[in-house]
């Protein structure tokens, strides 16, 4: 989940769309990549962390892999208590210093901010206590539950479902704390300007998921990527923590599960699995090779 909250890695992690109203549903045909030796198969899979109704995804090839398959890993695995996942975010949100998060923000930015909080039913003020990463994730996530999207209706979600029914090993790359700790041990320069950029971006929001959406169904990694690395070109050194660092590790991780016979679905948020430094990258730099699955 807290992948999916980011709004500068829009295309990398939260990629959504569909329709606020019922209608009948859009046949989605989301890429889909496999890695294999004599006993073992992987299948690697990029997500949809949130949506709404209207897309048809979990069918064809995508199914017939999952049936197929032994063991599902996903990113984290979510707490069924969301406050819980609440708790472990503030605690470590939670400034140190005593600075105030709007004063860590220039005149300009700190107005931009503040107004983008109020706009979306969010008190700045409470947020004071944070550090700027915080504020930058909540920013992510609010305009897309006013637009009607739900986590609930994520990939992950039907994925661990369907896998606790079938009875397969659900298992995870990540933990929660991993996961917030990217965020909670950035330099806060870099914090201040994941927020800048977060806020930055807000207008654009609804039109761009919109785009990166119409990418996923169509299984266009390509241009996915393409509009993943406009965003992602103000930003490097975040590319690298969030993004590429982990498509790295992760790469490894699939290389090392090769060694054990089995058939593994891999669910990890599409834009790890698009663009340059992307986990098949990754995979070809340690001499593993991944090839798209056709339908």
């Amino acid at each position: 989940m807290i992948p999916a909250l980011l709004r500068t890695f829009s295309a990398a992690l939260l990629l959504i769309g569909g329709a606020a109203q019922a209608r009948p549903a859009s046949i989605a045909t989301p890429a889909l990549w496999q890695v294999k030796d004599d006993d073992t198969t992987i299948y690697l899979f990029g997500t949809v962390h949130v949506m709404k109704p209207g897309i048809d995804w979990f069918n064809g090839g995508v199914k017939q892999a999952f049936d197929k398959s032994d063991q599902l890993v996903l990113e984290i695995i979510e707490p069924d208590d969301p406050n819980q996942l609440g708790a472990t975010m503030a605690g470590m949100a939670m400034a140190k210093d005593g600075v105030k998060l709007s004063d860590r923000l220039s005149p300009d930015a700190r107005a931009t901010y503040q107004a983008a909080m109020d706009a979306n039913g969010m008190p700045w003020r409470a947020f004071d206590m944070f550090n700027p990463w915080m504020a930058g994730m909540a920013l992510s996530v609010a305009p897309l539950e006013k637009l009607g999207y739900k986590n609930d209706l994520g990939a992950e979600k039907i994925l661990r479902s369907a896998a606790t029914a079938a009875g397969k090993k659900v298992d995870a790359l990540e933990t929660v704390e991993q996961q917030v700790g990217f965020f909670a041990s950035l330099p806060m320069a870099q914090q201040v300007q994941f927020l800048n950029a977060t806020v930055d971006g807000l207008p654009e929001m609804e039109k761009e998921f919109g785009d990166l959406l119409t990418y996923w169904q169509a299984g266009q990694p390509d241009k996915l990527a393409k509009s993943m690395n406009e965003s992602l070109e103000a930003t490097p050194e975040l590319a690298q923590v969030l993004l590429t660092g982990r498509n790295a590790n992760w790469a490894k991780w699939i290389k090392a599960r090769l060694d054990q016979p089995g058939t593994v679905f891999v669910a990890v948020g599409a834009g790890h699995l698009a663009g340059k430094g992307s986990v098949q990258d990754q995979l070809k730099a340690l001499g593993v090779a991944s090839h798209r699955v056709k339908e």
